[in-house]
């Protein structure tokens, strides 16, 4: 089975990818390390589309079971139909960009504000790449179960909820 867990950045979907994965004695993957060519300071070169579906389908043919983090929105059906469950996060504005200047502040010492600014306009849409709008557009389109699962809940909290509806 492959599970994909998605939502905005800071919602927590790796967080929750990794713990499932790891309870379940599963594969992981997150979106990002497909998305993005490893960099020094990270995230500021994309991966072709090409090679970055190439790459991931690869690594899930590998495995029976998996679970993904991230957004995989308009990649490519075969990856997007793939998976048996896709599970959506959502979480308030406020509590999203908290936890990612914290992060980013923890890991790289810097927050970048235009990435901040961008964040913040997901409920309301920014000009490119994901919006709540378009991930909801996006999950209506799904041919699997689409579970949905709001508010600042812990990672277990989610891992149960998660659990209830894997065969």
């Amino acid at each position: 089975m492959r599970i994909l867990i998605t939502g905005a950045s800071g919602s927590g979907t790796t967080s929750l990818g990794r713990e499932l994965a790891g309870i379940r004695g599963w594969d992981f993957f997150d979106a990002d390390d497909y998305y993005w060519i490893p960099t020094d300071p990270p995230y500021t070169e994309k991966r072709d589309h090409s090679r970055r579906m190439a790459k991931i389908l690869n690594d899930l043919s590998l495995c029976s079971n998996a679970v993904v983090s991230g957004s995989i929105m308009n990649w490519g059906l075969e990856l997007e139909d793939s998976f048996g469950l896709v599970v959506f996060l959502y979480l308030d504005t406020k509590i999203r960009v908290q936890r990612v200047q914290k992060r980013d502040f923890e890991n790289f010492g810097s927050v970048d504000p235009k990435f901040i600014r961008w964040l913040s306009e997901y409920d309301t849409g920014p000009s490119e790449g994901r919006s709540l709008a378009r991930h909801n557009d996006w999950l209506s389109n799904r041919n699997c179960k689409v579970v949905r699962i709001v508010g600042d809940l812990t990672v277990k909290e989610r891992v149960e909820l998660v659990s209830k509806h894997i065969a």
